[in-house]
């Protein structure tokens, strides 16, 4: 069913409250930004928030944002703002820690800002900003519609769960401490917390929308998701497709990415079938700035381009290059990195396959909470084996491990105490960061090829090392081997390979630049780009595809000439690459370009 109010292009938002959340680079922040805009046109007054750590509305509104709202340049009515989670983690640091400064001696003041420096710090500090929004501060009071642009969906609900997870916490906790801190903070919030709840369950108030391009991890993700809030008690949901294509022409290419389309729509969950829908059509040029926007709420005829684009630089095409060279040091640890929506798990499956087909043993697994590498892959591989880490599971085991290691010294009063402990949100974070460790440690003797989780939740497992040695200290006494070479085996050349996977596209290209830039602060240097899913490289002559194919010029020639020390480009593919068969051979196919 296409929404009968918004025709096939936008989802209907009347309630105040909007989320827009989804499957990494299904197009969340395009949704979001045309319905706020279209909102805004309609002359109510809007405050479009993001709450993704690796935020790029400022890019696509062509304003510079902050932690407060700011008025959309030339947009009336619109206003915008980024919830930042380090600066709100320094931020609650300080409101706790403030008020002792000159009271307590500086011994004391120095432990409690350790208690407070770790990444559920930044967790709960960035929630607090959220819950606040959505509770209705003085900032949101102001406006008709608050619409949030979330994170992928393994933060997103993350984020939504934890107004439940930390109430029921806080309601058992009686010690007055957690892994952080002093809960004086928390308790003082707890009114905020439960009204972001029943805010967050209310029909009339609150719209989610998941969104999802027309295929079929997309669909599973949203059907995941719609399963996952209707237990939080989230109901009122909504579906928006987008990217939804229609072929002008007999061209292969277009027949290939329509009838992928259909059949992943034809097997669409039937919960999810039954959801109220919108329909985005195919945008050969997306939707980044002001006038993309409006050019496509107020859509114009425009002459369609013909004529074949042509690049001025040289690309390898295939992953073959890539696969020679980690072969050659004959074990190590290959990461998929980039935007959610890229194609990190087809990369990192190929790279899987290849390499076990040349005789290595090589494990292939995940970080991300949502990603689901073995649907890329059908059959056995001999050689392959295929895990990943589930946070449910290590958080028992991690549960299990302290209580034996450290309750086993300590009296029933203690045991209560260090239980309590364990049931905090944070465990989870400790849980899978160590988990991540010992995937990474499975490297020195064999292939381990990680698919990652997206840009912003990747650099934040990294950098938890300092604080997961600081949590393991308090309750175990001392870390892992595994644990602490980890960053060292990360900044090893002849251990790690980075690849990092990008789109020919704005936004995907941005935000792997930025993710480059922050490897190598952190010492670890990419070994190459991979561009995936070009349709220049698939040579398609449809009309729209091609102006598709003008549109990535650009973004290839930057990755090659200002990003990448070596590059790799990846053809769109008629025949989807799932199975060990067409990974292989996907992963040493060369486009003629």
């Amino acid at each position: 069913m296409i929404d009968p109010i918004s025709g096939d292009r936008l989802p209907v938002i009347e309630t105040r409250f909007a989320f827009f959340t989804g499957k990494g680079g299904v197009g969340k922040t395009s949704l979001a930004c045309a319905s706020a805009l279209r909102l805004a046109e309609l002359g109510r007054r809007v405050l479009l928030v993001s709450t993704d750590p690796a935020s790029n509305l400022d890019e696509v509104l062509e304003t510079t944002l902050g932690t407060m709202p700011t008025t959309v340049t030339g947009v009336a009515g619109l206003s915008a703002l980024n919830v930042d989670p380090e600066a709100a983690a320094a931020a609650y640091r300080e409101r706790m820690v403030g008020p002792y400064r000159g009271v307590l001696p500086a011994a004391a003041i120095s432990s409690m800002e350790e208690q407070f420096s770790g990444g559920c710090t930044v967790e709960i500090a960035a929630f607090d900003a959220f819950a606040e929004l959505l509770a209705g501060n003085e900032i949101t009071r102001a406006f008709d519609h608050v619409v949030f642009d979330t994170a992928p969906t393994g933060h997103t609900l993350r984020l939504l769960s934890l107004p439940s997870a930390w109430s029921d916490f806080l309601v058992a906790n009686t010690t007055g401490t957690s892994c952080l801190g002093p809960l004086a903070g928390l308790e003082k919030n707890k009114d905020t917390y439960r009204a972001a709840v029943q805010a967050l369950a209310d029909e009339d108030l609150t719209t989610v929308v998941l969104v999802a391009r027309p295929d079929l991890s997309a669909l599973r993700e949203a059907e995941r998701t719609r399963c996952e809030l209707a237990d939080l008690g989230v109901r009122h949901l909504v579906l928006a497709l987008n990217g939804v294509f229609q072929p002008a022409s007999e061209d292969a290419v277009a027949l290939a990415m329509a009838s992928r389309q259909a059949q992943a729509l034809q097997h669409m969950p039937e919960r999810l079938a039954a959801l109220r829908r919108s329909a985005t059509g195919f945008l050969p040029r997306g939707m980044v700035g002001l006038g993309s926007l409006r050019a496509f709420l107020h859509p114009a005829a425009a002459p369609l381009v013909r004529a074949m684009p042509t690049l001025s630089v040289n690309v390898p095409g295939g992953l073959g290059a890539i696969v020679d060279d980690v072969e050659a040091a004959g074990h190590g640890l290959v990461m998929t990195m980039g935007k959610g929506g890229v194609g990190k798990t087809t990369v990192a499956a190929a790279m899987a396959v290849a390499l076990a087909s040349r005789g290595h043993r090589v494990v292939l697994s995940t970080t991300d909470p949502a990603a689901h590498v073995d649907w890329a892959i059908d059959e056995a591989v001999p050689g392959l084996s295929i895990a990943r880490i589930d946070p449910a599971a290590e958080v028992q085991r991690y549960r299990d491990e302290v209580m034996a290691k450290t309750g086993a010294g300590l009296d029933a009063q203690g045991r209560a105490m260090l239980e309590e402990d364990l049931r905090s949100p944070c465990t989870e974070e400790i849980a899978v960061f160590r988990a991540f460790a010992q995937t990474v440690d499975q490297a020195r003797d064999a292939f381990v090829v990680l698919d990652t989780a997206p840009t912003g939740h990747t650099i934040l497992l990294m950098d938890s090392a300092e604080a997961y040695h600081r949590e393991v200290s308090r309750t175990q006494g001392d870390a892992p081997q595994a644990v602490r070479s980890l960053l060292p085996r990360l900044r090893d050349p002849d251990y790690t390979w980075v690849l990092i996977v990008t789109l020919a596209e704005a936004t995907p290209v941005h935000e792997a630049e930025r993710l480059q830039a922050d490897l190598r602060r952190a010492g670890i240097e990419p070994y190459a780009w991979v561009i995936n899913q070009c349709l220049l490289a698939s040579h398609t002559r449809d009309p729209v595809l091609l102006q598709r194919s003008h549109y990535e010029v650009p973004y290839i020639e930057r990755v090659v000439r200002e990003s990448a020390r070596r590059c790799a480009l990846i053809a769109w593919q008629c025949e989807a690459p799932v199975g060990a068969r067409a990974l292989a051979a996907w992963a040493g196919a060369e486009p003629d370009l």
